[in-house]
């Protein structure tokens, strides 16, 4: 069973906190760390921008990244939110336990 890191970012804390609950309430994660404040540099209809941003890191299955990322799309305020999935190579084993007793429904 493979496990993933999901990096995202929200325009706020308020969206960060809603997105970051909906998927532990709704077992996409097992648990969503919300860093406050990040300063973002991107390009976005053919100009820098440059904005204060929410970083969440959600831990998971790999089978779930298709359903987090559907989730957070249908709650996202962004036209095109950053969803990006980085695999998790190793980490504790009992922590890795618990990440799939909490998203495993079955």
């Amino acid at each position: 069973m493979g496990y993933v890191l999901l990096y995202m970012t929200a325009p706020n804390r308020e969206e960060a906190e809603s997105i970051g609950r909906s998927l532990v309430e709704r077992r996409l994660a097992a648990c969503v760390n919300i860093l406050p404040q990040i300063q973002s540099f991107y390009w976005w209809e053919g100009q820098v921008q440059a904005d204060s941003e929410v970083l969440l890191l959600a831990k998971t299955r790999e089978e779930l990244v298709e359903p987090a990322i559907a989730a957070v799309k249908e709650m996202h305020s962004y036209t095109v939110p950053a969803i990006l999935a980085i695999e998790i190579k190793n980490g504790n084993p009992d922590f890795l336990k618990w990440l799939d007793e909490e998203t495993n429904l079955g």
